[in-house]
This record gives C-alpha cells, sequence and structure tokens, in this order.
C-alpha cells in the first residue's frame, strides 16, 4: 500500500522542503476505508514540533460544509425547505433591495425581482458577498461600515446589519462567495431552538465522534494548534518562504470565545475529524442525511450560465456550485481528468476536501498557510491522489 502512495507523499514532502509549506497532514479514502494517511512537515517550524495526526487545524471555509449539513438536517427533520424565502425564518432579511448595475451608490438600487431563498444561500447566489474579496469596492466599503465581518457581534447582530444594505445581484441569477453561511448558521440558531455551536455539537460533531472539533480550542488542546503562516509573496504562491501570523485572522482567534459563533469560519479541526464528516457522505457510512439529500449537496445548484468565479481571478470555467462545495461539471486545466461530477472544497488558510461520487473516493489535505486555497500544492495533491486511487 505505501508504494501505491509514494509519489503523493514525495510530492508534499516537496513542498515542505521548498519552503511553500510548513507541513501537511493528508488522508484518502476508498469508499469508507482510509487506504492512505501521512503528515509531513511541522506544525510549528520555530519550534521544530513535528506534524502529529492529532494537531488542530484553523479550517476556515471548511465550516462552509458543516453548517450546509446543519441546514439539511433541519430540512429533513421538517423544520425548513431550501425553497423558504429567508424571511420566513429572519424576517430582517425581507423586502431586498438590488445594485443597479454600475452603481455609484448604495441608493442606486431596484427592488429585487425574488426573495433569498435558502437555496440560494447553501449555493452562494443570493446576491451577498464577503465585500473584502473585492477590496475598495462599494460592497467592501458598506460591509466595513457596518462591521459585518467583525467577531464581535452576534449572528442575529450580523443579520440586522446586514438588514439595509442592498444585493450585488438579483438572487438565483449569479455568483459570489459570500456571508451566506454564517446567515444560514443563523437560520439554524431559530429554525432549531439553539445557539449554532450548541447545535453543531448535538447533530453533527458528537454522533460523528468529531471530539477535536470545536469554536473555542480549550486549554489542554491549544499545544495542538499548528502555527498559521504566510508565504513570502501574497500573490504569487510559488515563491518559497514562510513568515508566522499571530493575532490573524483576529487576536486571540479560537483561543477565547467570541459573540460570532460562525457557520462560514468559525472551526478548527483535525484531519482524523474531517476524515469523519467525509465517510458520513460516502455510501455505506455513518450517514446523518438520507441518500437522496446527499445527492442533490453533490448536484450543481446554479441556473444554467452560470459559474463561480472570484474577483481578480475571474469566471472559473466548467465549475458550478452545489448544497455546500463546487460541483466539477468539466474537469479544467487544475482538475484531475477523472474529475467530473466532483463536489469539493476548502478553507483559506490550505485546507482542502473534495469526494469524487462517480469514482466512490476521497480526500483531505491539511495545511495551514494563508491564500491557501486552491493554491498549487492542492492541486498536486489531488491529481496524484486520483491516479493513485483509481490505478488501485
Amino acid at each position: 500500500m505505501g508504494d501505491q502512495f509514494k509519489a503523493v507523499h514525495a510530492a508534499m514532502r516537496s513542498w515542505v522542503d521548498g519552503g511553500i509549506l510548513a507541513g501537511a497532514s493528508c488522508a484518502l479514502l476508498s469508499g469508507t476505508a482510509v487506504v492512505d494517511r501521512h503528515c509531513v512537515g511541522h506544525a510549528d517550524l520555530e519550534a521544530g514540533a513535528a506534524l502529529r495526526g492529532d494537531h488542530l487545524f484553523r479550517v476556515f471555509s471548511n465550516t462552509k460544509l458543516v453548517t450546509s449539513i446543519a441546514v439539511l438536517i433541519l430540512m429533513e427533520r421538517g423544520r425548513l425547505t431550501l425553497d423558504d424565502p429567508v424571511e420566513l425564518h429572519l424576517p430582517a432579511l425581507a423586502g431586498r433591495r438590488v445594485l443597479r448595475p454600475g452603481a455609484a451608490s448604495l441608493d442606486d438600487t431596484e427592488p429585487a425581482r425574488a426573495p433569498i431563498t435558502l437555496r440560494h444561500l447553501l449555493c452562494h447566489s443570493s446576491g451577498l458577498g464577503y465585500g473584502f474579496l473585492a477590496p475598495g469596492s462599494l460592497m467592501d466599503q458598506a460591509y466595513a461600515a457596518r462591521r459585518i465581518m467583525h467577531a464581535d457581534s452576534t449572528l442575529e447582530q450580523m443579520v440586522d446589519a446586514l438588514a439595509p444594505l442592498p444585493l450585488s445581484f438579483h438572487p438565483g441569477t449569479g455568483w459570489e462567495y459570500s456571508i451566506a453561511s454564517d446567515v444560514l448558521a443563523r437560520v439554524v440558531e431559530v429554525a432549531g431552538g439553539q445557539r449554532f455551536g450548541d447545535f453543531l455539537e448535538q447533530a453533527i460533531l458528537g454522533p460523528l465522534g468529531m471530539d477535536d472539533t470545536c469554536l473555542v480550542v480549550p486549554p489542554e488542546k491549544r499545544d495542538r494548534l499548528t502555527v498559521y503562516y504566510a508565504g513570502a509573496d501574497r500573490f504569487d504562491p510559488a515563491v518559497p518562504g514562510l513568515r508566522r501570523l499571530a493575532g490573524s485572522p483576529y487576536p486571540g482567534a479560537y483561543l477565547a470565545p467570541v459573540a460570532r459563533q460562525s457557520g462560514g469560519g468559525g472551526l478548527v479541526s483535525t484531519l482524523d475529524d474531517m476524515v469523519a464528516l467525509l465517510r458520513s457522505l460516502m455510501p455505506g457510512g455513518p450517514a446523518l442525511l438520507r441518500a437522496d439529500t446527499i445527492a442533490a449537496m453533490m448536484t450543481n445548484q446554479l441556473a444554467d450560465g452560470v459559474s463561480i468565479g472570484f474577483p481578480g481571478v475571474g469566471p472559473v470555467p466548467g465549475k458550478g456550485y452545489g448544497l455546500g462545495g463546487a460541483v466539477t461539471l468539466r474537469p479544467g486545466p487544475g482538475d484531475p481528468p477523472a474529475g467530473a461530477g466532483e463536489f469539493e472544497w476548502g478553507g483559506i488558510a490550505g485546507t482542502h476536501w473534495w469526494i469524487s461520487p462517480r469514482h466512490n473516493i476521497a480526500g483531505v489535505l491539511m495545511a495551514q498557510r494563508q491564500m491557501g486555497f486552491w493554491n498549487p500544492y492542492a492541486f498536486e495533491f489531488k491529481r496524484l491522489a486520483y491516479e493513485a486511487l483509481l490505478d488501485a
């Protein structure tokens, strides 16, 4: 078995030795069976601490998958439907307005043609954004002025702050990566009748044995939290060199409770806990959801002609979006040739997960490098992982 995955291991070692990553933990699944598990490099370069399988990672947007599962659990319990207008659960978000094309002020709007639905929120087609992904834009300034992204406000306060702001496009007509998962976390609180973190623990983390996944790292586990690094060049991921980050994304992050229990990026987790989460979405795994619900998660939900994309990058051809992750409609240059139908996403610090329903395989890659999402190392890992798994 070791020879089968030696190319994967060698590639990750090269990214560590080349100064691109401090360390990486990887696991590969064939069905529900973990067929490879590998750690390389360091959890703390300066201290020389070798990376282990039980180290904790800031998973950032991996959190969105957990939040999506929470919403779908509530759907299966009859507490909501995916086509519910969001105002049915969050009245503050009724009466949406939309910026007109080329608008120069927040007042240049028109009424939304349709309400935001929970489905729109799950697949980032609601018209909401993140602001900071388009620095200096009208919505970036508006989100900053109303402190939409700040951890010192509750989910309820965040929704109230969003209420007067317009959308960037009419719901269902476009795609923009957004704070929608945090809005969904508030929906979970309202429809589930308890705080977001408590619902996650009782409905997902506890049942799957994800004992190390949390919003706040307890004191006895802090020595297992990996160090967060930035690359030498923020805009060129191929430049070697790492710089230790302190107080990112804010001082004391993940070490003490804050008001915001973020459904978009609030969790810390481990390699093994992420494996447990993926196994619950594989046929024959310890499922939290019905098979038809899981199939819908992994099916493109965007309107015809709409694909995902990012400011400064543009559209990503061949990529749709399901209920909690991207869907590969047509493999692109960075994708494995056999990757059609893949369901995947990750976090900005380089934590990645993917599931191929077509081949019944999955993978997890855990790293802590700022701007590590869809970094070249992640593409190489996945390409080599597919080759090894499918050759078997």
